[in-house]
């Protein structure tokens, strides 16, 4: 199980990364570097500072710095191979932040003040509801339902933030992964089976899906950094009982760090972690779990940013339609408070963890 030198590490790299992000927070402020939520429904945490992933980067570091200098009697070896990746893939999440900053385009808000329901692109809007007009569908329904029939009032103009294309983003994070794969950090092995060289278009795509599941969960406060936290924890105990302290270190610290950063970033958020905070969680999360050969059981524990994706894509392809993506603000829109959802997200992960820890045999 987990040794009290691994809780120390943990309380210290949460000390560290709360002191960070508050350093982090007051800099951004004063470099006004803020976030404009697109969700009608959020709104009003326009002007929240973002980027505040740098603070979580650096409390990982510090305790990977820390623990080098130290005398411990376990190598941390594989806490600084993923330290290292999670500062590369830290970079990549800072250049998309700072292309955020860039608008693309003003995407409209109505809002139906009438007694029936009107549709609109692929939505049906009660009386009531407000909507963006997002879809081309909609776009071309515009001028016809608000301006011609005025059967939906415009209330609001959001500015929509530039950034990379799908494929753009894929051919970086594949990138990204072979600074793991091809230095040969990465057994062979998973689950007691050697897959061999299979194991690189396994590894590409467990990197991918976990950067971008861990992205697309990041809408609300402290949703990503309380699931990584709760998932961590949860391969650090896995690992520690399989593999030993060696491999669950690394999550020992992700854990730490997000805790750390919920310091700011619980509901109301005073800082946002962005895709800097984002791409670094979700890539750090998963080269543990290749590293320290956890990997079924860690997929296992990421269900839920897991599942949300499939959703997302769902939608995407035109098989289930969601009024707002992703699926926290569908419930949101549907009238299920921030808060409430942020805890239904944590409390399904602290779930499957622990059935996923019983069923491994680990308690």
């Amino acid at each position: 199980m987990i040794s009290q030198v691994d809780v120390l590490i943990f309380f210290i790299t949460l000390v560290a990364s709360a002191v960070f992000t508050a350093f982090v927070r007051r800099e951004l402020l004063e470099a006004d570097i803020r976030d404009n939520p697109i969700v009608s429904e959020h709104r009003q945490k326009s002007g929240t500072p973002t980027m505040g992933g740098l603070g979580i980067l650096l409390g990982v570091c510090f305790i990977a710095l820390l623990l080098s200098q130290a005398t411990f009697t376990f190598s941390n070896s594989y806490l600084m191979v993923v330290t290292i990746f999670m500062v590369v893939a830290g970079i990549f999440g800072i250049f998309d932040d700072l292309l955020g900053f860039k608008v693309k385009e003003y995407q409209k808000v109505v809002r139906n003040d009438g007694s029936e329901a009107v549709q609109i692109g692929l939505l049906s809007l009660q009386p009531g509801e407000e909507a963006r007009i997002a879809s081309e569908k909609a776009k071309a329904d515009y001028a016809k339902i608000v301006e011609e029939e005025h059967k939906l009032t415009l209330i609001d103009e959001i500015p929509i933030k530039s950034e990379t294309t799908e494929t753009e983003k894929i051919i970086t994070q594949i990138i990204l992964a072979c600074f793991l794969i091809l230095p040969g950090f990465i057994p062979s092995t998973i689950f007691g089976f050697d897959i061999g060289l299979l194991i690189i278009p396994v590894a590409i795509f467990a990197i991918i899906g976990s950067i971008n599941s861990v992205n697309l969960i990041d809408g609300m406060d402290g949703l990503a950094a309380g699931i990584i936290a709760i998932a961590s924890i949860a391969s650090a105990l896995y690992a520690s009982v399989t593999t030993g302290s060696v491999a669950s270190l690394p999550f020992v610290v992700i854990a730490g760090a997000s805790v750390g950063f919920l310091v700011l970033n619980h509901y109301p958020a005073k800082v946002f972690m962005g895709d800097t905070g984002s791409y670094a969680l979700g890539a750090g999360y998963m080269a543990a779990a290749l590293i320290g050969n956890t990997f079924v059981f860690s997929v296992i524990a990421l269900a839920v940013p897991i599942i949300s994706v499939i959703i997302s894509l769902l939608h995407r392809a035109h098989i289930i339609t969601l009024p707002v993506e992703p699926l926290h603000h569908t419930l949101n829109y549907h009238g299920m408070s921030e808060q409430k959802i942020v805890i239904l997200y944590w409390a399904v992960t602290l779930i499957v963890s622990v059935v996923a820890l019983i069923a491994f045999g680990v308690i």
